[in-house]
């Protein structure tokens, strides 16, 4: 008998650490692995008219920063007339009199390491290339034809690498790998990831040239593709309602605070060689508004993963403890949260010197304090954008953990949806949480 009373107790005892964790005896049965049911249509409708202005506002965005053909300047040719880009593979160095014969055009004194190519016809000729390249034979390059217009015995000239085979491979890894672990979820970010790339191509990229408003190209862009790559990848439900919600929020604080920075710390956005260019091609674009916009972009990707990291753990807990109250819902989320701060606060600092490693390592050369280093030129710019980021990143956090905890259904609704198993089993306590053996107990 005192083992069989022994036993008894600790079932008692674990029966009553059971009902503590879950908050109550009935709402258990949702914790055997089933999804958590709908929101209530209360719930539902409210949340749709949160996002229905948003909806309306990127609508009306669209078609009013929406440039016309005639306002986006006309692209610009890669080489000019008479000239080609061609791909060719190096056969080897070039041998004979063209082999020092002919000149780099943009070096004076760059005459060695001409080579011979082989032509997609299979014939081959001579390219220029400059010696710091040094090329291989077998090399896949891209070689532009200059004999038209040259006199030179070497009439091609070395361009850049061929990269399309690696990329081919590495793009088909990434798909398959995606679509393995993440399946007909994978396969819905990457629908919603062509979405994204073609709301750039086909609406930001040419609003941008044409001088539109940058900080409106900035909020409908990112309000468009967050619309449709949450709703694709993660289902058009309650929880990915309040993601987007949050999401939207952190951007709208991301573009405010950004715009304050850029104008305070006079970021000009024409701290690249390339970015410099850019008005003599396109002389409407506003170089400062740019960069702004590309503050904003850049925020979507990281504000979107705290988003619907924050929304899953608020309803994972609700399903966990079905009548916990709901402001111990927004204090356990935090927790989380707080850890998602910490991680990715210093995973987007790293995401940057990785970046910008060519350029950290030229300017730590440089004979000066580490704050005149910090505050000049494109290291400025991009602290300004991390900066930004983080702190409608850290922001977005809260916002996003007490809309969940509010909308996140009721204890009732769990275990109202919990009552029955999806094979129309019945759960119980057993089905809940595994019971685990007590060392401390005796067995019968």
């Amino acid at each position: 008998m005192p083992a069989v009373t022994t036993d008894v107790g600790a079932r008692h005892a674990r029966t009553a650490e059971l009902t503590t964790v879950t908050g109550g005896g009935h709402g258990h049965g949702h914790g055997h692995g089933g999804p958590a049911p709908p929101a209530p249509l209360r719930t539902r409708v409210v949340l749709a008219l949160l996002v229905l202005p948003a909806l309306v506002a990127t609508a009306l965005g669209l078609w009013q920063l929406w440039p016309s053909a005639a306002d986006v300047p006309d692209r610009v040719p890669v080489v000019v007339e008479g000239s080609e880009l061609v791909s060719a593979t190096v056969v080897g160095p070039l041998e004979g009199e063209a082999a020092g014969d002919a000149s780099w055009p943009t070096t004076e004194d760059s005459t060695t390491g001409n080579v011979a190519i082989r032509l997609p016809d299979g014939s081959t000729s001579g390219m220029q290339a400059e010696p710091r390249f040094a090329l291989e034979p077998g090399d896949p390059v891209v070689a532009l034809y200059i004999g038209d217009f040259a006199e030179t015995p070497v009439p091609y000239v070395f361009m850049d690498y061929e990269r399309e085979v690696p990329f081919a491979i590495l793009a088909a890894a990434y798909v398959l790998v995606v679509l393995l672990v993440a399946r007909w979820r994978g396969l819905a970010a990457l629908a919603g990831l062509a979405v994204a790339f073609g709301v750039f191509v086909t609406f930001t990229f040419p609003a941008l040239l044409s001088g539109e408003n940058a900080m409106g190209v900035a909020l409908v862009t990112s309000s468009a593709v967050m619309l449709a790559v949450l709703y694709l990848a993660h289902g058009l439900t309650a929880r990915t309602t309040v993601a987007l919600l949050g999401t939207l929020a952190g951007l709208a604080l991301t573009a405010g605070i950004g715009a304050w920075a850029t104008g305070a710390a006079q970021i000009t956005g024409a701290s690249e060689e390339v970015a410099q260019n850019l008005p003599v091609i396109a002389p409407g674009v506003d170089l400062r508004g740019i960069a702004l916009c590309g503050l904003v972009l850049a925020g979507m990707g990281v504000l979107n993963d705290v988003t619907i990291t924050q929304a899953s753990a608020v309803w994972e807990l609700r399903a966990l403890a079905p009548t916990a109250p709901r402001r111990a819902l927004f204090a356990r989320a935090m927790r989380i949260g707080r850890d998602h701060i910490a991680s990715t606060v210093y995973t987007i600092a790293f995401a940057y010197v990785g970046a910008a490693l060519p350029l950290l390592l030229t300017v730590w050369l440089l004979d000066q304090t580490p704050l005149m280093t910090m505050t000049s030129g494109e290291i400025a710019e991009e602290i300004v954008r991390t900066l930004v980021g983080s702190i409608g990143l850290v922001l977005a956090i809260p916002i996003t953990t007490a809309i969940a905890a509010v909308t996140v259904p009721s204890g009732r609704a769990l275990a109202t949806g919990a009552e029955v198993g999806h094979d129309g089993s019945h759960a119980t306590p057993e089905d809940a949480v595994p019971s685990r053996p007590d060392p401390g107990a005796e067995q019968p």
